[in-house]
């Protein structure tokens, strides 16, 4: 589930919680999709907090390229 698109997993995240919300998921099916859920949530999660580190590397290196062309810009 890992390798799952946001996209997909939050799709069927929102299916899940309409599912129990509409209380169309028999009990005995309840256990299992609440962890079905709750591993969505990780992959969301970690994906959410990957692309922050990626975009904050990004940003980085922007202000770091900018930074070093007005150096070179001054002498």
């Amino acid at each position: 589930m890992g390798d799952m698109k946001y996209t997909k997993a939050m799709k069927r995240l929102e299916e899940i919680i309409g599912d129990i919300e509409r209380e169309e998921i028999d009990v005995d099916d309840l256990a299992s999709r609440v962890k079905e859920a709750v591993e969505l949530i990780r992959v969301c999660k970690n994906k959410i907090e990957k692309a922050e580190l990626e975009v904050k590397q990004v940003v980085e290196n922007f202000e770091e390229e900018a930074l070093q062309e007005e150096k070179s810009g001054e002498e």
